[in-house]
């Protein structure tokens, strides 16, 4: 089952690596090879549990490895993937804060294991939860929690200093404007 698993990743993989190349916009590349196949899957395995979270975690890690083979943004691809992610639930009545909370979490899981900037991640999975909730009805601030909650669960079981490095990547992404001390300092 292991290597039926793999094989799918590597597919996924590989049609995100031909899309990132055929278009050079990373976060739509990720996002419409990931809905497309996260929809499919989802209506293909019925919509269960634990095949939703194996189906999420496959489309992170395929989305990470594909966008570090190809030297792209991790963090323009962290958003297509979630964006990916919210319209395959949309099309496929899947939970979408739930979702939201594996891809972040396996998203910084694969990123780690790469070696990629946890932060940029982090920041990218953070910009399309904000994006993603809009899209499928839920709050933004719902959204941007459940996207905490996974990528801190993910950094927690990686060390204090992946911990440091995604709550860097969280506060860049939920940063509206200049913090008052430096606007202040100008005037």
């Amino acid at each position: 089952m292991k290597t039926n698993h793999t094989g799918k990743i590597e597919v996924v993989t590989d049609r995100i690596v031909a899309a990132i190349k055929g278009s050079g916009d990373i976060a739509q590349a990720v996002l419409g090879t990931v809905a497309e196949l996260f929809a499919k899957t989802m209506k293909d395995t019925g919509k269960v549990g634990a095949s939703v979270t194996e189906a999420v975690a496959g489309m992170a890690t395929a989305a990470v490895r594909g966008t570090t083979q190809v030297g792209a943004d991790l963090g323009a691809a962290g958003k297509g993937l979630v964006l990916g992610i919210l319209r395959g639930t949309k099309e496929t009545g899947v939970e979408g804060i739930s979702a939201i909370r594996d891809t972040a979490e396996a998203a910084i899981q694969a990123t780690a294991s790469v070696g990629g900037d946890l932060e940029t991640a982090t920041k990218g999975l953070i910009e399309g939860a904000i994006q993603g909730a809009k899209e499928v009805g839920i709050s933004a601030e719902d959204a941007v929690s459940a996207a905490t909650e996974g990528a801190l669960k993910a950094a927690g079981k990686l060390g204090s200093t992946a911990v440091q490095t995604v709550r860097m990547g969280i506060d860049k992404a939920t940063r509206k404007t200049e913090p008052k001390e430096t606007a202040l300092s100008h005037s």
